[in-house]
């Protein structure tokens, strides 16, 4: 059992260093800006619905 095991850890370790290939540092960098965007345009819209559901319920208990 504990040789299933070793052979598994060498395995897995064969495979993430000699058949994975890994993002280049400019491919990360563009990656991580484009998920940045996409959170601030998320986050910004969120704001927005927030602000426009607040006016209607201060018309609303206005009246």
């Amino acid at each position: 059992m504990l040789t299933k095991f070793i052979n598994y850890c060498k395995d897995s370790y064969n495979e993430l260093v000699h058949k994975t290939t890994w993002p280049t540092m400019k491919q990360l960098t563009s990656q991580a800006f484009l998920v940045l965007y996409a959170s601030i345009l998320i986050a910004l819209a969120v704001f927005v619905i927030d602000q426009a559901f607040e006016s209607v319920m201060k018309l609303i208990y206005s009246l």
